[in-house]
C-alpha cells in the first residue's frame, strides 16, 4: 500500500484542542503527518498530542491565540524551526455568540470576528510568508454552509465565515495570477456535533444545539484532510445539508430567508436542557478539561456522509453516469429495432 500524501509533512492545525480540529489532528496522525497544534486551552492542546502519536503520527503543541498575528507569527517560526518547513495550513479555529444581533455586546462581535474571521486571515498570512520564498505549500480554510447562508442567532459567526470566503477567493486569484505553486482550497461543513455548544457564549434561555441533521467531527474530518491532500479543488462540500442549503440559496435564496426565519430560532435550542454558563470567548474553556472532539448531541449524529465520498469521487462517478446512461440507451435502442 503506497503512502498517504501527508505522511511524513509537516501540518499546522489551528483550534486542535477540541471539535472539528481534534478530529483533523488525530486523522493527520492516523496517516502519518507531524502535526503542529495550535490553541490556547493547555489541557486540551496536550490531550491532542498525544492523540496524535496515538494513532501514529507526531504531535506537538503550540500555544497561541490566532487573533493575535504576533503570537501566530511566532508560533509559526517556532514549528519550523522544530519541525521543519511546514507543508500544509489547516485553519480551523473560532469562537462565537449564539444570540440576537441587538443582544451582542460591541466587544464581543469584535472578538468573535477577531477570533473567526481575523485568525483565518493571520494564519494565511503568516503560512504565506513561510511558503513563497519555497514556491509550495498547501492553505486549508474550515469553512461552512454558512459560508453562503446566513442564519438567526449568528450574526457574528456567519458574518466571519462569509468574509473568510471571500478573503480565500481573493488571495487564490492572486497565487493564479503569480502562477504560484501554493494551493489554497475551501472545505463548507454541515452541523457538526463538537464541544462547541458546550462552551461557545449563549445569550439563550435554553441549550443551543446544532442544527439538524447533525453528523460527527469524524466526517469532517476526513474531508478536510482529504481537502488538504487533494487542493487542487477550489472547494469542498461536507454533508448533503451542507450541499442541499448552498443548492437552495442559488436558487430561492428569499425562499430560505422566510423558511429560516419561522423555524431558525427554534432548531437551534434543545428543549429540555438549559443554556451552559461556560463560555470560550475571551479565555479557552478546556484548561481544566479536556473535551475532546465530540459534544454531547452522539445518539443524534451522522458517522458518514455518502455525499462526501461522492464529492471526492466525482469525476469517476460522472463517467460512471454516463457509461450506464449510454448503455440503457442502447439497450433500449435495440429493444425499439426488435
Amino acid at each position: 500500500m503506497s503512502a498517504h500524501p501527508l505522511s511524513g509533512q509537516v501540518v499546522v492545525v489551528t483550534g486542535a484542542s477540541g471539535g472539528v480540529g481534534r478530529a483533523v489532528v488525530r486523522e493527520l496522525g492516523a496517516h502519518g503527518a507531524n502535526v503542529a497544534l495550535i490553541a490556547r486551552g493547555t489541557t486540551g492542546l496536550g490531550a491532542a498530542a498525544v492523540d496524535v502519536g496515538v494513532a501514529g503520527g507526531v504531535g506537538q503543541v503550540y500555544e497561541a491565540d490566532v487573533a493575535d498575528y504576533e503570537q501566530v507569527r511566532q508560533a509559526a517560526e517556532r514549528i519550523e524551526a522544530e519541525l521543519g518547513p511546514i507543508d500544509v495550513w489547516i485553519n480551523v479555529a473560532f469562537s462565537s455568540v449564539f444570540a440576537r444581533f441587538t443582544d451582542v455586546r460591541p466587544e464581543e462581535f469584535e472578538r468573535t470576528t477577531a477570533v473567526t474571521y481575523l485568525g483565518y486571515v493571520w494564519g494565511t498570512r503568516v503560512a504565506l510568508d513561510l511558503m513563497r520564498p519555497r514556491g509550495r505549500g498547501t492553505i486549508v480554510q474550515t469553512g461552512s454552509a454558512l459560508s453562503y447562508r446566513g442564519i438567526p442567532l449568528q450574526s457574528a459567526y456567519c458574518g466571519a465565515k462569509h468574509a473568510i470566503k471571500g478573503f480565500t477567493e481573493s488571495v487564490r486569484t492572486e497565487l493564479l495570477a503569480e502562477r504560484s505553486g501554493i494551493q489554497i482550497t475551501m472545505v463548507q461543513l454541515p452541523a457538526v456535533n463538537t464541544p462547541q455548544f458546550d462552551w461557545v457564549l449563549s445569550k439563550l434561555r435554553r441549550h443551543p444545539q446544532p442544527v439538524p441533521p447533525i453528523y460527527q467531527p469524524e466526517v469532517a474530518a476526513r474531508g478536510i484532510v482529504y481537502a488538504a491532500a487533494h487542493p487542487e479543488r477550489k472547494e469542498y462540500w461536507v454533508g448533503v445539508t451542507t450541499a442541499a442549503t448552498l443548492l437552495a440559496q442559488r436558487v430561492a435564496p428569499a425562499l430560505v430567508d422566510r423558511y429560516l426565519a419561522r423555524t431558525g430560532i427554534e432548531s437551534q435550542q434543545t428543549p429540555d436542557k438549559p443554556a451552559s454558563d461556560v463560555s470560550n470567548l475571551w479565555e479557552p474553556a478546556d484548561e481544566a478539561q479536556d473535551y475532546g472532539a465530540r459534544g454531547s448531541f452522539d445518539e443524534r449524529s451522522h458517522a458518514r456522509s455518502p455525499q462526501l465520498w461522492l464529492s471526492q469521487h466525482r469525476k469517476p462517478v460522472a463517467v460512471a453516469v454516463a457509461v450506464g446512461g449510454a448503455a440503457a440507451a442502447l439497450a433500449l435502442s435495440l429493444r425499439t429495432k426488435s
